[in-house]
């Protein structure tokens, strides 16, 4: 399954209940667990995000789709990149012409 890595910040609403956000974790791995995906990792960062994920998807559609439905709680903003392993990475440049 393809591999994602969420960069995120949480927006004004987020931030005001953040005591809330362990339980909005868990409803996001739900979410995605319903949809095909699995959130792999989720990490506390310090610097110009608050917090990273990595999850796997089926698909850039279902991606999508669990990313608008995060995003319109209102409670965080995304930035997500699809990942390559590096096995994938090494086909990628193998098959370079």
């Amino acid at each position: 399954m393809p591999t994602y890595i969420s960069l995120n910040r949480w927006t004004q609403q987020g931030i005001q209940t953040v005591k809330d956000s362990p339980a909005r974790l868990a409803a996001a791995q739900q979410a995605a667990r319903a949809m095909g995906g699995e959130i792999k990792a989720f990490y506390l960062v310090m610097g110009q995000y608050d917090f990273v994920t990595v999850f796997e998807a089926p698909d850039d559609a279902t991606v999508a789709r669990f990313l608008l439905a995060l995003g319109g709680q209102g409670n965080v903003q995304t930035e997500t990149l699809r990942a390559f392993t590096e096995d994938e990475f090494r086909k990628i440049v193998a098959s370079l012409p």
